[in-house]
């Protein structure tokens, strides 16, 4: 008898809860206007580009596990780690990303901004040559962090317990992301 008073209970409280589904009109996480479905690689970039970074992550390893770890996947996961601070762990994957294609330019860059981060200079400077010359030099992000990285390892009186520059990475499209000074 108690059971079925509970279960009227429930049912009388979702009674009230509405239709049990979305709204017309409301548009869902993971699905176009149309109503198709996105892949998770897509949700990723979106959450990312709406500073949403540990859910970007958590679509990014969706999708490497849908699709796999293909150098797209990892270069995206690098790179929302380092948005969250977690240079080793962006560093690792993003190396791992130019592993499978080393001519990769978004992991080329996104690796410079990381050891620009780390404080080694020369190494982000060769990473982001490389990514200038193989983006035939069509990048105005990738130009400007290839000129900071120039400034900042030419910088005559250089002392590293001097530097108050702090770096940041700045998402402007589909795998374009900038490096800021902040000074």
């Amino acid at each position: 008898m108690i059971r079925i008073a509970g279960l009227a209970l429930c049912a009388a409280l979702l009674s009230g809860c509405g239709s049990g589904g979305p709204q017309p009109g409301t548009r869902l996480p993971g699905t176009d206007p149309a109503g198709a479905a996105v892949d998770g690689l897509t949700v990723g970039h979106r959450l990312a580009a709406a500073g949403e970074h540990e859910l970007a992550l958590r679509a990014y390893l969706r999708a490497a596990a849908e699709r796999g770890a293909d150098v797209d996947v990892l270069s995206a996961i690098g790179s929302t780690n380092l948005q969250l601070g977690r240079l080793g762990q962006s560093e690792q994957i993003l190396r791992r990303a130019l592993e499978i294609e080393p001519d990769f330019v978004p992991a080329l860059n996104n690796l410079g901004v990381v050891l620009m981060e780390k404080g080694e200079t020369g190494e982000a400077m060769r990473l982001f040559q490389r990514a200038f010359a193989l983006d035939s030099g069509n990048s105005d992000d990738i130009r400007e962090n290839l000129r900071l990285a120039i400034a900042k390892s030419t910088k005559p009186g250089y002392a590293a317990d001097n530097d108050n520059n702090t770096f940041s990475l700045v998402r402007r499209g589909a795998g374009q992301y900038l490096l800021l000074s902040n000074r």
